[in-house]
């Protein structure tokens, strides 16, 4: 059975506690990786091996991504190794490749590797029996042990495992020293109310204060419960939702609407917010054209190969009208590669993704891409020259208290498609929290008749 919320939470805490120790695309589109050149190709075999493709569909798009290259470099290797075995990559930003394998499930056409969220968004897909135990695959190779201690739990229903994790996340705010400094700005923001004087001040300034990739909603309901677990006063609303303690009437829910509104409205984002995807609006900050980029820890490696590299600081989200501990994040289990039930080519794409999972971690490390990975990571990062803001986002890892995950990791698809529509409309126009609420209680309602 699906693990309770509550458990989530506490395996969560203590694996983001000890972890590293030592979500974009410009356009839907389909690409090859071949061989690199003058890689080695393996001994002819006895008998010609037969020709296989596998489709590997993917949320690294963007090229200027480190996660992109390793991607291509780890499907290479493979290719050369492999060289009856094509890997074909259907490479989408998060959103489109969601909507994608909504439609693909209905017609059971999965492809042979695809993407799923933890927890809640998985758990239909599982039901509907369209993904392959890997309970044996992880065996293999070691590669079972090469994961963070209880990571594996949120991809796992009926003591199998269903999806392999890119990584272990928590939610931050990047922002750029250079723009703070030219705003007068000297300290970073602890109250959401300096972080919203801070956004007022940038705006006077001529300096876009927040950038966000809105059209993918997701990325504001991420802010929006951050926002939430601070004045909830601790983690755990949710689940106060479903064991009936509390409604979204509740004065945590609407508080958190308010605040978010008072952000908004303030001009922290840019306009037009929710025409830019993930991407787009990820490349706003890291071209030095706004101030400040709340996000999950996995946005430092492309933070970091790009233009704004030694400019960027990292701070914990803000206590909110007095409330919370900076020390609950949102924690946030990656995406994950999940194996079709009905690829033709079973044996073969267990085999491609144990050889892709126990070259991430290394591969990633290489290019400044392992902060929040979900696999131990062996290396010491500030000799391998990762950024002191990279070093400074590793440090937070240690400060972990607990947490929340994301809504629709915690809620069934209907009621969390209802809240991403509501939270997402914030971003068009003012709407009143008591009004925001009520959708949520309607969609939760409806969709969790008895």
């Amino acid at each position: 059975m699906v693990k309770k919320y509550k458990s989530l939470q506490v395996i969560g805490a203590s694996l983001l506690a000890i972890s590293l120790t030592a979500c974009g695309s410009t356009k839907d589109s389909t690409s090859t990786a071949s061989p690199s050149a003058g890689a080695s190709t393996a001994p002819a075999a006895t008998a010609k091996a037969e020709n296989i493709t596998i489709t590997f569909q993917n949320i690294y798009p963007d090229p200027t991504d480190p996660k992109n290259g390793m991607l291509k470099k780890i499907v290479a290797d493979y290719q050369a190794k492999n060289p009856n075995i094509k890997i074909e990559l259907d490479s989408l930003n998060t959103d489109q490749q969601k909507l994608k394998l909504k439609t693909q499930a209905a017609s059971k056409e999965v492809p042979d590797i695809t993407i799923v969220n933890p927890a809640a968004q998985m758990k239909p897909f599982v039901d509907a029996g369209l993904f392959a135990p890997l309970n044996d695959m992880v065996e293999q190779n070691g590669l079972k042990d090469t994961f963070q201690s209880g990571i594996l739990d949120f991809y796992s229903f009926n003591k199998n495992i269903y999806a392999l994790p890119d990584g272990n996340n928590i939610g931050v705010v990047y922002y750029n020293k250079e723009l703070f400094q030219q705003a007068g700005i000297a300290d970073v923001p602890k109250t959401f109310e300096e972080m919203v004087a801070d956004v007022k001040t940038l705006k006077a300034k001529g300096i876009q204060p927040m950038a966000i990739g809105e059209k993918d909603s997701w990325t504001g309901s991420f802010l929006f419960m951050n926002i939430l677990l601070r004045t909830n006063g601790g983690p755990g609303f949710l689940q106060q939702v479903v064991d009936g303690k509390k409604t979204f009437a509740d004065p945590a829910f609407t508080d958190a609407v308010g605040s978010m509104e008072d952000l908004i409205q303030a001009g922290a984002f840019q306009e037009g917010a929710t025409s830019f995807d993930y991407n787009a609006g990820e490349n706003l900050f890291k071209t030095g054209k706004a101030a400040m980029y709340y996000m999950g820890s996995w946005a430092t490696g492309g933070i970091e190969t790009s233009s704004v590299n030694g400019k960027v600081g990292v701070f914990q989200f803000p206590t909110v009208k007095g409330k919370g501990n900076p020390d609950e994040f949102m924690l946030a289990p990656g995406s994950a590669f999940a194996i079709s039930a009905n690829s033709k080519h079973l044996k073969e794409t267990k085999d491609f993704l144990n050889f892709f999972m126990l070259n991430y971690p290394k591969e990633a490390f290489k290019v400044k891409g392992a902060v929040g990975v979900g696999q131990k990571v062996d290396g010491d990062f500030k000799a391998a020259g990762y950024s002191d803001m990279a070093m400074d986002v590793l440090a937070l890892f240690k400060k972990v208290k607990g947490g929340d995950l994301a809504f629709d990791n915690t809620m069934n698809p209907g009621t969390a498609q209802g809240h991403l529509t509501s939270i997402q409309n914030l971003f068009v126009q003012k709407v009143d929290p008591a009004t925001v609420a009520k959708e949520h209680q309607t969609a939760y309602d409806t969709n969790n008749k008895k």
